[in-house]
């Protein structure tokens, strides 16, 4: 197990009082439309592309739905743990357009 990983720890008696997934919401509500637009596009963007890695060289029977159901069942933690330091990253990414 990584040495990080509490980071990632939800704990109600946090001083930040929720977990990524909670702060990254509240940070979209409180930044601009603009910001927050741009933002979620590149994650789309993003998506994509990693969609588009994925299906390459597959046949056309291949669905990526259920590859991804699959990869999630079988990767359960490593999954959430990702996802966890993605909204970490998407969160920080808007933050540090609004100081600008």
């Amino acid at each position: 197990m990584s040495m990080f990983s509490d980071w990632f720890t939800e704990d109600e008696d946090d001083i930040f009082m929720g977990s990524p997934k909670s702060k990254f919401f509240d940070v979209t509500r409180e930044a601009s439309k603009e910001v927050v637009e741009d933002e979620i596009d590149k994650i789309i963007e993003k998506l994509a592309v990693l969609e588009m890695i994925i299906s390459e060289n597959k046949d056309e029977n291949f669905d990526i739905n259920e590859f991804i159901k699959e990869y999630t069942l079988e990767n359960a933690e490593k999954v959430k743990a990702m996802k966890k330091g993605l909204y970490v990253e998407f969160t920080g990414e808007i933050i540090c357009r609004l100081d600008s």
